[in-house]
Parts: structure tokens; C-alpha cells; sequence
């Protein structure tokens, strides 16, 4: 297996002193990828040629580069087989979950294409006789993206498709769980027909991070950060780009609540909250952590959800037979299988799963989790979640809003107004009625409230991340001036 360089002004080239570092496979502990561990001095040569790159770049027309993405999107698609191969053997998904990545990114990109044309402006009226004054949208600068490991080209792609729309340069610091996925996602753009230091892309080892992070938020060509993943380093993030005074977009944790009124369809419930649940072994920021469920249909939701999670295996993703795999490392397994412990410990009830091997963990409904138990506060990031049971909508309401996140939420019931009105009681971001905790499309406002971060991905909300809005007046006449 060939090393995986930086690319660094469209060439590609090894780290400084030919540093390198390893990510395993979680289900054979063999080498996945060894891949360039950037210094601080590779990270700054990439956004020196980010910078260089800008002037040129922020001034291509709309079509210019609504072609260059459009024919990206098609570039990620013709590689999909190496998208699975590399997300299988970095990350332990199954190749639907990699397939169903690199659809959604396609689509992403092709969403930002159209965006191109859609960074305007306004006249607004002004007091000054003869003046004309103009609020026009531009090109911010160098972005810094970075993004997770669990949904790598969904993500990867969300953090570059709209600055690049909008005009501006990236360095794109890759996830390093997964640095051979995240190449090819600039293998693609640059196929597509990307300049030379518009896209440029850090890998580096994970105990080099701090400081590669640290030097580039403090770079002065740095404009925008954008981040997705856990809020521990979100934090982090916030600090450095607040002391830079550096706009951050972040895309934190998650501990979704899933609502169900005592009104609900309990077969579309249950369905829904299996597959937020469950989807990608649970490790998707959206996904489905806490269900709120009215005690007048607990005990019958309860019995089917679990009767649902035990139908849905959990296996080695190499041998494609099961609908879900492994988790991202055995790690991983052991912290989700002490939180389902520990509540157990203090009273709670495993109905369904609760077997880990490895890095497998089994489908979990862990039952009677109350606020002294750590599942009910920390997020598992993992296949299992914990069902609360409240006796009325005022107490599902303050249960749901129990926590420090704000990502995702989900509500059910048969009586949609009743159900909305649920909805605009939750604090999140995003709040979906009869509908999955985990859904995304790339033209709606991506975000979350409290720990979940703060700023919007997709559609105009992106636009308005990734650019500055800028006064520009033109005076026709003269102007009187009182001294």
C-alpha cells in the first residue's frame, strides 16, 4: 500500500522529515492507512497557498464554478467503490452506509453548484440625498474545514461544498480515523477541475492535532472556521477562533429525544426510532439517544422496539450479510457497554441487545433510565438507547429539554397540531414530526443550540457562514458638509 501524501497547491507531497502515522481496521487490527502527519510548518504552507490562490479563485464567474462542482458531484460518484473500501476498512461501515455517503455528498455538491448564483444583495433606501446603498455578499477568504470520522463523506464534502461555491479557498484538515477517505474527496474536486491551492489538504497524527489546529485558526489568511465533531474539542475550537477573533460555524454532539404522545402510531414510532437509533451503529451526530414515551402506551412501544431492535444484527461489515457493522474502534464498544452497565447498576432494564464482541455491539433498548444514570445525560454515540417514561406533555417537554445538547429531536403524534406544539416547546435545532431524529438534506439550515454548537450548514444559511456582507454607497451629486 502506497503512503497517502498532503496536497498542497494541487501537488501532492510527503510531510516534512517523511512523518507518517497509522489507522487500523476495528475489526482486524491490520493497516488501513498509513498517511502524512503534517508539522505546523506543512499545515502553514497550506494555507500560504490557500491565500495565493484566493484572488484569482473569488473572482471565477457563477458558472465557472457551478461547473467545476457539478462535475465534481459526478467524480464522487465514479469512485464509490473506493469510497466503500476505504470507509469498510477505516471505520468498519457497511457499504451502504459508505453508498448512501456518497450519494448525499454528490447531491451536496450539486446543491452548492446552484448556490452559486444565489449570493446576492439589496438596495437599501438611504437618508443621504443622491447616495445608493448596496449590502453585497463576498467571498470571506481562507476557510479552515474540518471534519469527523462517522459520516466522513457526507461531512468531508459539507464543510467544503459552500465555501468553495461561495468563492472562497479551503485547507481542509482531514479526520485522522479516516485520512484515505477524506483524500478522495479532493481527488474528486480536483478531477472536477479545481485550481491549483484551492483545495488544499492536512492530514496529520492525532497527538499532533492541538498544535496544527492552534497555528492555523492564529493564521492571518484564515477568514472562516468551520468544525464538526464532539463538543469537548468544539470548545476547544470556540476559544481559539474567539481569541483570533475568527467566525466559527460548529456542529457538535448530540443526545436527540425521540417524543412519543400517548396519540402516536406506534408501528411508524418504532420504525422511526429503530433507524435513528440504529443507523451507522448510532454513531451519527442525529442520532436517536433518549425516548420520552408517555406511560399510557410505554409498555406496548417498549415490546415492539424491542422486538424491532433484536431483528436488526449487527456483524462484521466485511462479510455484508448483517444490517449493521462494527463500531469506529473496541474502545468505543467497552465506554457505550459501562454507561448501559452502570445503569443497570442503578435500576434500568436491557429488553433488547446488550451483547458486545469486539468492536460489535448488539442493537440495545435499555429500559427505566432515570437522571441519575449516566446514559441518561452522557452521549453513547453508539447502538443503544435509553427509553424515559413520563406521565404527561409538560414532563416529556422538560425531559426532552434535560440535557446540555440541542441537535436533533423527534415528536409523534396522530394530532399534528398538538404535536408541532410539542415540537416549538424543544430546544434543538432541528425538530422533525412523525418523522426520524436523523434526517439531512442539503439545501435546509443544518444546526444545532446549546452544547450542539452554534451556526448553519446548507442552503442560504450557508451562504450567509461563508461570506461578508459588506456597505458599499455611490453618492451621485454633491454632498453637504457641515464643516
Amino acid at each position: 500500500m502506497t503512503d497517502l501524501n498532503l496536497l498542497i497547491n494541487n501537488e501532492e507531497s510527503a510531510a516534512t522529515g517523511g512523518r507518517t502515522f497509522e489507522r487500523n481496521n476495528p475489526m482486524t487490527g491490520e493497516l488501513a492507512t498509513r498517511a502524512a502527519a503534517a508539522t505546523v510548518e506543512d499545515a502553514l504552507r497550506a494555507a500560504d497557498a490557500a491565500a495565493a490562490a484566493f484572488p484569482e479563485w473569488s473572482k471565477t464567474t457563477p458558472g465557472a464554478r457551478r461547473k467545476i462542482l457539478l462535475a465534481a458531484a459526478d467524480c464522487l460518484q465514479a469512485r464509490t467503490d473506493d469510497f466503500i473500501a476505504a470507509m469498510g476498512a477505516e471505520t468498519g461501515s457497511t457499504a451502504g452506509w459508505a453508498g448512501f455517503n456518497v450519494m448525499l455528498a454528490a447531491d451536496m455538491l450539486r446543491e452548492a453548484a446552484s448556490l452559486t448564483t444565489q449570493i446576492t444583495g439589496e438596495i437599501i433606501p438611504s437618508n443621504r440625498p443622491g447616495s445608493t446603498a448596496y449590502a453585497v455578499r463576498q467571498a470571506a477568504g481562507v476557510v479552515l474545514s474540518m471534519a469527523p470520522w462517522n459520516a466522513p463523506v457526507i461531512l468531508g464534502v459539507r464543510s467544503l461544498a459552500t465555501p468553495l461555491a461561495c468563492g472562497n479557498t479551503v485547507v481542509f484538515k482531514s479526520s485522522e480515523i479516516c485520512p484515505r477517505t477524506h483524500k478522495l474527496i479532493a481527488d474528486a474536486l480536483l478531477e472536477g477541475g479545481l485550481p491549483p491551492g484551492v483545495l488544499n489538504v492536512v492530514s496529520n497524527a492525532p497527538e499532533d492535532a492541538p498544535e496544527l489546529v492552534e497555528a492555523l485558526i492564529a493564521h492571518k489568511a484564515i477568514r472562516r472556521v468551520n468544525f464538526t465533531g464532539s463538543t469537548r474539542v468544539g470548545r476547544v475550537i470556540a476559544e481559539l477562533s474567539a481569541r483570533n477573533l475568527k467566525p466559527a460555524l460548529l456542529e457538535l454532539g448530540g443526545k436527540a429525544p425521540f417524543v412519543v404522545l400517548d396519540d402516536a402510531d406506534l408501528e411508524q414510532a418504532v420504525a422511526a426510532a429503530a433507524f435513528g437509533a440504529y443507523m451507522n451503529q448510532g454513531q451519527i451526530c442525529m442520532s436517536t439517544e433518549r425516548i420520552v414515551v408517555d406511560d399510557k402506551i410505554a409498555d406496548k412501544f417498549v415490546e415492539a422496539l424491542a422486538a424491532k431492535a433484536s431483528s436488526l444484527r449487527a456483524g462484521d461489515p466485511r462479510t455484508g450479510d448483517t444490517p449493521l457493522g462494527c463500531l469506529v474502534d473496541v474502545s468505543a464498544a467497552e465506554r457505550i457497554d459501562a454507561l448501559v452497565k452502570d445503569a443497570v447498576a442503578k435500576g434500568a432494564r436491557i429488553v433488547a441487545g446488550g451483547q458486545v464482541d469486539g468492536a460489535i455491539m448488539q442493537a440495545t433498548v435499555v429500559d427505566g433510565v432515570t437522571p441519575g444514570m449516566k446514559l441518561y445525560r452522557d452521549e453513547s454515540f453508539g447502538p443503544v438507547v435509553a427509553v424515559v417514561r413520563v406521565g404527561s406533555v409538560d414532563e416529556a417537554v422538560r425531559v426532552a429539554n434535560d440535557t446540555d445538547y440541542g441537535l436533533s429531536a423527534a415528536v409523534f403524534g396522530r394530532d399534528v397540531s398538538r404535536a408541532m406544539a410539542v415540537a416549538s416547546r424543544i430546544e434543538s435545532g432541528i425538530c422533525h414530526v412523525n418523522g426520524p431524529t436523523v434526517h439531512d438534506e442539503a439545501q435546509m439550515p443544518f444546526g444545532g443550540v446549546k452544547a450542539s454548537g452554534y451556526g448553519r450548514f446548507g442552503g442560504k444559511a450557508g451562504i450567509a457562514e461563508f461570506t461578508e456582507l459588506r456597505w458599499i454607497t455611490v453618492q451621485d451629486g454633491a454632498i453637504h458638509y457641515p464643516i
